[in-house]
Formats: structure tokens, C-alpha cells, sequence
């Protein structure tokens, strides 16, 4: 950590320096368990009320670049749009994985993660290595910044 460097800037340069290489046989085989159990889970919220709602509202947004809705292969929508609602779907059913102070990292991250690959143009589509390495990137970065949050050590307090 450099003196002259700002905490966000020191976070932004080693999140920028991580590569698929510096993934683990234990961090790619947990990863994959979350990814298949927030599938899971997302997939049964699909059926949920609130997460019909939200993809009823999001019908109106349209792009050249779209993503897959979960549970509906005819239906696609802006990679904004089918991230917000397919975690809705994720996170509809209270299933999903969490840590302490409470939080759901995969709900947040693997929407996001998967509409994006998807948006890429062909020539250029990310490996599986790639996904996986951006997936534990989002789970990283979420767990640092809830590491460091004052609002989140407080969170157990509340209830």
C-alpha cells in the first residue's frame, strides 16, 4: 500500500492485477456450489409475485444488448434489467447463500456476472474461467466493503 494511494485506489489495483490463474482447485469447486445453488434458488423465484412484478416493469426497457431472464428462454431484456430481475429472483425465496454480518453475496453478484457475459458479442464471449474469476471478484469486493462498513458491524444490534 502506497502512502500517495487512496484505499479505493490501492482495492481498484489489486482486483484489477487478479487473474483466472489465481484460482484455487477449493475456491473454483466452492464457487461452482454457489453458483449451481443460486441457480437453484433463482429459478424458484422465478414463481414468485414479486418477481413477476419486477419483470412486468422491466418489459418496457429495450436494447440492442440483452440477457436471459431465468426460467424463461423467450423472454431477454437489457443486462441491467435481467441482472435486477433475475436477482429478485434470487434473493424472492430467502434462500440464497449468506455470511456474517448478514448479507447475500452470490444473489448480488451472479445476476450481474451472467447477464454481462451474455451481452458479450460472440468473437468475443469469456471463458468459464473468466465467469469464475468475475463471480469471486464480486464476492470479494462485497465482503471488503462489508468487511469495512460501519452500518454492517451495527446490523446484528438492530434485530
Amino acid at each position: 500500500f502506497s502512502p500517495s494511494q487512496t484505499v479505493t485506489e490501492n482495492f481498484a489495483k489489486v482486483i484489477h492485477g487478479l487473474n483466472a490463474n489465481q484460482l484455487t482447485d477449493q475456491v473454483i469447486q466452492r464457487s461452482k456450489r454457489m453458483i449451481l445453488d443460486t441457480l437453484g434458488v433463482g429459478l424458484l423465484g422465478t414463481s414468485t409475485e414479486v418477481c413477476h412484478k419486477v419483470a412486468q416493469y422491466s418489459k418496457i426497457y429495450s436494447s440492442d444488448l440483452s440477457s436471459t431472464i431465468w426460467g424463461h428462454l423467450d423472454f431477454r431484456l437489457p443486462p441491467l434489467y435481467a441482472a435486477f430481475v433475475n436477482g429478485v429472483a434470487v434473493h424472492s425465496m430467502d434462500f440464497d447463500d449468506t455470511w456474517h454480518p448478514a448479507t447475500h453475496p452470490s444473489g448480488a453478484v451472479l445476476p450481474a456476472v451472467i447477464a454481462l457475459s451474455e451481452a458479450f458479442p460472440q468473437k468475443k464471449k469469456i471463458s468459464g474461467l473468466d465467469l469464475l474469476l468475475a463471480f469471486n471478484v464480486g464476492i470479494e469486493v462485497q465482503g471488503r466493503l462489508l468487511h469495512f462498513s460501519r452500518e454492517a458491524r451495527n446490523i446484528p444490534k438492530r434485530y
